[in-house]
């Protein structure tokens, strides 16, 4: 074992970190002692899982009730054939284990919710939500603002994409500082209704990555108060500025919500 507690077949994986200056094999070693939980591993989750595995983020945590079905296989790239039928989250498990023996994998193939949400974000370094759904997303904010854990939200629908990071800082604003309420259930079209370019996941979902990858090794600007639109019909990227409300019910000056379970995450995601 070298001085930095890195292994010969470590020091060759993980080489094109180590040899910068801005990762070095101090940077490598904060990536593998990390842990971090996606919410989801389906369009977005799949790139998260992938990379973040690859680059070495020694414990990851996947939680997703799905199984894999043949329609998800257009841009669900972890996932296989032969694995329709299969809990995406084992699924996930076996890609990742094939792709890089360091890593951990930590599965729960349940939903996020109001009873475990608790828990699973407790105590993470990241938080990567690849949810599909806006009860999720707010339950994924709420859990992780009270838990003060940094996290990176993710988006897409049809050739668009949106990625925004809300870290810890005091300044930081909430997914509740930038959409209040939710729209009302119907307004918004799933994948499955509107459908998704099937590459536009990977896109999103490896700014998704970086997100963390950058919080992990404390480098660079995160996307925190900046919402990023991508049009992949156009390939332009646009930047949404915004600020924490002082009057958010989790964040704000004088919160109302004290934990999750004190909302009903549904019907706009109103507390």
């Amino acid at each position: 074992m070298s001085g930095l507690d890195l292994d010969p077949t470590q020091l060759d994986r993980y080489s094109r970190h180590i040899i910068m200056d801005d990762v070095g094999p101090e940077g490598q070693r904060r990536l593998l002692d990390a842990d971090v939980l996606v919410v989801g591993a389906g369009g977005l989750g799949a790139p998260v899982i992938q990379y973040l595995a690859a680059a070495g983020v020694g414990h990851l945590a996947i939680v997703d009730d799905d199984a894999v079905e043949r329609s998800n296989l257009q841009r669900q790239i972890i996932h296989a054939d032969s694995d329709i039928g299969t809990p995406k989250v084992e699924s996930a498990r076996d890609y990742v284990e094939s792709l890089n023996p360091d890593i951990a994998v930590e599965t729960h193939h349940t939903r996020l919710d109001t009873e475990n949400a608790h828990d699973l974000v407790e105590n993470r370094d990241f938080v990567v939500d690849c949810s599909d759904n806006f009860s999720t997303r707010y339950l994924v904010n709420d859990a992780c603002t009270l838990e003060d854990v940094p996290f990176s939200h993710g988006a897409i629908y049809r050739f668009e994409g949106q990625v925004v990071t809300f870290d810890t800082t005091e300044d930081s604003p909430c997914y509740r500082c930038l959409f209040p309420e939710a729209p009302p259930e119907g307004t918004v079209p799933d994948c499955a209704t509107a459908g998704v370019l099937g590459v536009l996941p990977g896109t999103v979902g490896c700014i998704q990555a970086t997100e963390a990858v950058k919080r992990l090794l404390d480098h660079g600007d995160l996307l925190d108060g900046r919402l990023l639109f991508y049009d992949a019909a156009d390939t332009t990227f646009q930047e949404i500025d915004f600020e924490r409300d002082p009057d958010c019910p989790v964040c704000g000056d004088t919160p109302e919500i004290e934990s999750v379970r004190e909302v009903e995450y549904a019907d706009g995601c109103r507390v």
